[in-house]
């Protein structure tokens, strides 16, 4: 359980820092073209060698790495601050109207995946990064509105739940000071894997030409133009893809072993 959450929180921490570092430094400016310079292999000059536009690639990924990061983080908070309140309403309202609204509301929403959500919006609004997130957001909020209401509707039905019904308390007031903070626990874990598959999503956006655009730097971006020179400079595709299935990997290592920290079911189990 603890190797997991290590190693994951190692993983995920090595390019929080690369993204955080490149609002200061980085090694290479990469608005500057140096075409003679192109496809090298890396060297003791650039680390992880150039693009096919003399660029450097380590500056490229963790400029790539600010994007990706920005567009997740933002991506997971409109799910939970959209999604969490939704779940909580229809679970204090189960049974009533306002329970099967949001549900079947949230079923439409999972009808259309994220990508064609994408491609509706990028068509209305043009491509862009902002276009990314509104994109991944709301596909995120059905997941943590199924997510909360599941957890609260077991809650609610708790002696402790129970007891502040009797004391006169509203429904709004116990889903704020008696749901809520028992669901906390799963919505950062849930919160976790999310922001793991927003980094997949906005690659994924990049890559089709719906994500950040140049000059912009995205390791989505980055594998599109890379793909045609994987026979000549295969460093090109190799290093971000690997960016892009280290930090994944990490974020759900690092969730799984935060379930199995936070859980207190597993704990007594294993106990």
């Amino acid at each position: 359980m603890m190797r997991g959450l290590i190693i994951g929180a190692v993983l995920s921490g090595i390019f929080v820092i690369a993204a955080v570092l490149s609002f200061l430094w980085t090694p290479y400016d990469i608005l500057t073209l140096d075409v003679g310079n192109k496809l090298k292999n890396p060297n003791a000059a650039n680390w992880l060698g150039t693009d096919h536009f003399g660029r450097d690639i380590l500056s490229m990924i963790m400029m790539g790495a600010r994007t990706s990061i920005a567009v997740a983080l933002v991506a997971v908070g409109i799910g939970m601050v959209l999604g969490v309140p939704l779940g909580l309403w229809a679970a204090a309202r189960r049974g009533h109207f306002i329970d099967e609204f949001i549900m079947r509301g949230n079923d439409l929403i999972f009808a259309f995946p994220s990508l064609v959500i994408a491609i509706l919006i990028t068509a209305v609004f043009g491509a862009s990064a902002v276009n990314a997130i509104i994109a991944i957001g709301i596909f995120n909020i059905p997941v943590f509105a199924r997510l909360t209401r599941g957890g609260a509707l077991s809650l609610w039905e708790r002696d402790f739940i129970l007891a502040a019904r009797v004391s006169g308390k509203s429904a709004a007031r116990i889903s704020v000071e008696h749901i809520l903070p028992n669901l906390a626990n799963l919505l950062i874990v849930q919160g976790t894997i999310q922001f793991s598959l927003g980094i997949l999503a906005e690659a994924a956006l990049s890559y089709i030409g719906l994500g950040a655009q140049p000059p912009t730097a995205s390791w989505g971006r980055m594998l599109a133009d890379a793909q045609t020179l994987v026979s000549i400079a295969p460093h090109t595709a190799l290093i971000p893809g690997g960016a892009i299935v280290l930090t994944v990997l990490g974020l759900n290592l690092m969730g799984d072993g935060l379930r199995d920290l936070l859980d207190p079911r597993i704990r007594v189990g294993r106990s």
